[in-house]
């Protein structure tokens, strides 16, 4: 493994580093030691360590301050590693999600001498892993004040066009109970399995919400997602599960989301298993507006649920900006047009400079 990453390189380069240092979650510890070391050497930036996150910041009194995140970690490597160059288009494990926007990250940090606003980068550990590992999550209980700031950019793949907010994400159990019996007398029991056709034709029905929200147009979601259920191939089972996954527009609380599915599912017994809140666009705030017109175009809705949430829980708005395909993430054949890496630098070095 190299000694350092040469920052101040074309992001392409640095991209293609980062990728053939594996770092799937959990492991990230040699490209943390190695990001960490480069910072130091090659930036005037301050810079300390939480476990495997490492975060650098100007301290230039600058009137309001902008945080860059990205994560250092990916999925488990699929035979998509090293990584190669082809007509334009860079190809491996990482490179859609989400090295390349960690080597615009780090790129800029090397480059922007003299930033209009202050700058924190933070590179974290285990985000493609259950959210109690999330390395964000251990920066924001341990070192809380290097999270503060007046815009998060979070430089998730986003085909290089302002993504503002996230929907909401909730999944809930619903539970039927019935009666065993041995199948050859099955009308002595009570089928569980079946008392879910009328959960699943509720579903089929369904009708999901759109909501525009700062001109950005956010499609709902109420997807099936597991069925469990059956004790033996000749008895009638008493238990069965459906596990549905809900996506909520940012205009709806975990709580109103919550007690819709209840009206949705009213008659079963519903257990909500996992939540986690949306993030509103902020597309009015004055910081947001700048890095929209550096952008060009027009800002569209994030339909998935990204760390923007974690940022707009703390009070800022948020957004994701970064190069790649997203629909290519966690694939084997994840790969990323060079020129959206360069793009996006350039259009994040407009911004900040």
């Amino acid at each position: 493994m190299a000694d350092t990453l040469h920052l101040a390189a074309d992001p392409v380069t640095l991209t293609a580093a980062l990728v053939d240092i594996p770092s799937v979650s959990g492991d990230e510890a040699r490209l943390a030691d190695l990001v960490e070391r480069s910072l130091r050497e090659q930036t005037p930036l301050e810079v300390t360590r939480s476990g495997n996150a490492v975060l650098a910041r100007t301290n230039l009194g600058r009137p309001s301050r902008v945080v860059l995140a990205g994560h250092l970690d990916t999925v488990p490597v699929n035979d998509n590693l090293p990584s190669r160059l082809e007509d334009g288009v860079l190809h491996g494990c990482g490179t859609v999600d989400m090295k390349g926007g960690d080597a615009v990250m780090l790129h800029l940090a090397a480059t922007v001498a003299d930033p209009r606003h202050d700058l924190t980068f933070v590179f974290y550990d285990c985000e493609e892993v259950e959210a109690v590992r999330n390395g964000l999550g251990r920066v924001e209980r341990d070192l809380p004040e290097w999270l503060r700031g007046d815009l998060a950019i979070v430089c998730e793949p986003s085909n290089g066009v302002v993504e503002a907010g996230c929907q909401g994400t909730m999944r809930v159990e619903v539970r039927t109970k019935g009666a065993r019996a041995h199948t050859a007398r099955g009308w002595m029991g009570v089928n569980a399995i079946h008392a879910l056709g009328e959960a699943l034709r509720r579903l089929e029905a369904y009708e999901a919400r759109q909501v525009d929200i700062d001109g950005c147009r956010y499609r709902e979601g109420l997807q099936a997602v597991r069925v469990s259920g059956g004790v033996a191939g000749n008895v009638v089972p008493d238990e069965a599960v459906l596990t549905v996954n809900h996506r909520f527009a940012p205009d709806r609380s975990p709580e109103q989301a919550e007690l819709h599915l209840r009206e949705v599912f009213e008659g079963y017994d519903v257990t909500v298993t996992d939540s986690s809140p949306g993030a509103l666009p902020g597309l009015t705030a004055p910081t947001t507006r700048e890095l929209v017109a550096a952008a060009g175009g027009d800002p569209v809705a994030k339909l998935g649920w990204t760390d923007v949430a974690r940022f707009a829980a703390l009070g800022m708005p948020a957004v994701n900006f970064g190069p790649g395909d997203p629909t290519l993430a966690h694939t084997r054949q994840e790969n990323v047009p060079v020129d959206q890496i360069v793009r996006c630098a350039d259009v994040l070095r407009r911004f900040l400079g």
